[in-house]
């Protein structure tokens, strides 16, 4: 007998023992009738789990597991639908989700309507006649891509203008790393022909080599967005914060991260939790450039604090692939416009002040999330690493890849000789799969996107995210990707870098729960970890692989609550799915600065 059944066997005997005890540990809830997917490899399904108290008491066989009822436990019959661990983002930013949700929904299919310039702009023109819209001295649309318009560029401050030539018009690119900005806008951030490119930055220039033509790159888009964002107080950016962790716990997220935190952001989410309980667990990593006064307690510990806590801190070390902005080390396939034939990229920052930053994280103790699209940034970062290990040796988790999505295969191996623990995008491979081979990367650089593959057959284990909101925070999505690395045209890309179904769970549920050091707590459905679980329709280890991504998310479950279900469309802790919500987020917005009635 394995250890493992042994001592579950053990439990059951012992909770058999009690029955005549007044200190039986009768569950609360038991769910029966349905696939119990564990993630646990020494018991991967099971016909029962029984909770209590918001943690697991009991998993196994249906009949042991009835020993633990009283008239006061609930029996929740699965109806033949597939319980698993909840879903752990492997990285996002669960804040930044909130604001997409208050922008125009400038996506494409299949989470848009967005496929070309001429549409982009109907849907600005819709955005801005509805009533809780309209009265705003902005326009402002978040998530176009120009790899999926028909024009495969992107627009122009006129054609913008053609949307409005009087309001400011603000559209971000669905990377988060690109804007475009209509003549207005460009007027009130007071970009002109004298304007220099900043560090780490690009505005894009018209045909004469001077005038701004709308698009703003990584920190010449940062430095005009911030500072509005930064005008927010803390009750203002709270409405936008549930906002997100409603998004969020709709897909069976029960630990969500944002990726890159404010200072003020931090210290919103914070008092929030103080407050009140959140309905998921929220872990931030604030950016070490400009954040570091609160990756400190009591905002940075090892703990939850009523959900929330500061887990480590955040740097960025390039831009986007599909951006064209992530840094290289040989040129992109189709230079974007301005540039010349070569290109590749560019980095945010010197390898001088790169490696200050990584030795500051593993001096202080910090776990650092390191954004590195490019193979020339991932360079940087593990010079930087080996550098740093060399002072301090090899810190355990405590270096995060973020993206890795050019990673050489000698890289993948450098991440397991340093210890580096990559998170990878896998949902590249469908949403601009066919943009990295055609125009990006090229078809041999681009198979090996997000290698997942070669990180297992080295037996690493790794992460798998969204990155929301550059996609909406869809775990079936991310699943899928994993899995099948089939782009929206069909190809598979890099058949190579495919992984198990069981894999491809395990990315975004136990492995993610190692990724944050929380896998004694979290990421499995055994007993004393957390009851975090999501109901799904179908099982995803025995569906057809080119069917998960249309698998549904029918109930969130966290620490035992329910904080999320389809039949209800609304999510515990937060109202922004109501008209009147929408008016609060709006109004906070307004009264900060960032939107402005018109007069």
């Amino acid at each position: 007998m394995r250890l493992s059944t042994l001592a579950f066997a053990l439990l059951s005997v012992s909770c058999i023992t009690l029955a005549a005890s007044p200190t039986k540990p009768f569950a609360d809830r038991i769910y029966v009738g349905g696939d119990i997917i564990t993630v646990n490899d020494s018991d991967l399904t099971a016909e029962a789990l029984a909770i209590k108290n918001g943690r697991i008491l009991a998993v196994g066989k249906e009949s042991e597991l009835m020993k633990l009822r009283d008239d006061k436990t609930k029996i929740v019959d699965l109806d033949g639908k597939t319980m698993i661990p909840g879903f752990i983002d492997g990285h996002g930013h669960v804040f930044t989700t909130g604001i997409q949700a208050l922008s125009a929904n400038l996506l494409s299919d299949p989470d848009g309507n967005v496929n070309s310039i001429a549409s982009l702009q109907e849907e600005l023109r819709t955005w801005v006649a509805k009533p809780e819209n309209g009265n705003h001295g902005i326009i402002l649309g978040f998530g176009y891509d120009d790899s999926q318009l028909k024009e495969q560029r992107h627009p122009t401050r006129q054609e913008l203008d053609e949307v409005s030539k009087d309001l400011p018009v603000l559209i971000i690119h669905q990377s988060g790393h690109l804007a475009t900005l209509n003549t207005k806008a460009l007027e009130l951030a007071g970009l002109t022909t004298e304007s220099t490119d900043p560090d780490g930055g690009k505005i894009r220039r018209e045909s004469d080599g001077k005038t701004p033509n709308g698009v703003l790159e990584e920190t010449a888009f940062f430095g005009t967005l911030l500072p509005l964002f930064a005008k927010l107080n803390a009750k203002e950016n709270e409405v936008i914060f549930k906002a997100g962790m409603e998004l969020y716990a709709s897909f069976g997220y029960t630990t969500a991260q944002e990726g890159r935190a404010s200072t003020s952001a931090v210290k919103t989410m914070y008092n929030l939790a103080q407050e009140e309980k959140l309905p998921i667990d929220v872990a931030a990593y604030p950016d070490i450039q400009v954040a570091q006064e609160v990756i400190s307690p009591p905002y940075y510990s090892s703990e939850y604090s009523n959900g929330f806590r500061v887990a480590g801190a955040k740097l960025n070390l390039d831009g986007s692939p599909q951006g064209k902005t992530a840094w290289l080390t040989e040129p992109y396939l189709v230079p974007p416009v301005g540039q010349e034939k070569g290109y590749k990229g560019y980095p945010s920052m010197s390898d001088e002040k790169a490696a200050e930053y990584i030795e500051l994280a593993q001096r202080n103790g910090w776990q650092l999330l390191t954004h590195v699209n490019g193979d020339a940034a991932i360079d940087q970062l593990l010079n930087g690493i080996e550098a740093s290990e060399k002072k301090h040796g090899v810190p355990d988790r405590g270096f995060i890849a973020i993206h890795a999505q050019t990673a050489r295969k000698d890289q993948v191996e450098q991440f397991k000789r340093l210890g580096v623990f990559p998170s990878f995008f896998p949902m590249h491979t469908f949403y601009w799969g066919d943009w990295h081979m055609n125009s990006v990367l090229g078809k041999d650089r681009a198979e090996n996107i997000s290698p997942t593959g070669w990180a297992r057959d080295l037996g690493m284990i790794y992460t798998s995210h969204h990155d929301s909101p550059v996609a909406l925070p869809n775990s079936m999505r991310v699943y899928s990707a994993t899995v099948n690395r089939v782009s929206r045209t069909g190809h598979v890309l890099g058949p190579q870098q495919r992984v198990s179904a069981l894999d491809g769970l395990k990315s975004q549920t136990l492995w993610a729960a190692t990724q944050y050091k929380e896998e004694k707590s979290k990421g499995s459905l055994e007993v004393g970890k957390l009851a975090d679980l999501v109901i799904l329709s179908d099982n995803p280890l025995t569906a057809k692989p080119e069917a998960l991504a249309d698998i549904k998310v029918l109930e969130t479950i966290k620490e035992g609550l329910t904080i999320y279900s389809i039949d209800q469309q609304v999510a515990l802790g937060s109202c922004i799915s109501t008209k009147r919500c929408q008016e609060i987020a709006t109004t906070a917005m307004i009264s900060a600065g960032l939107l402005h009635h018109s007069h």
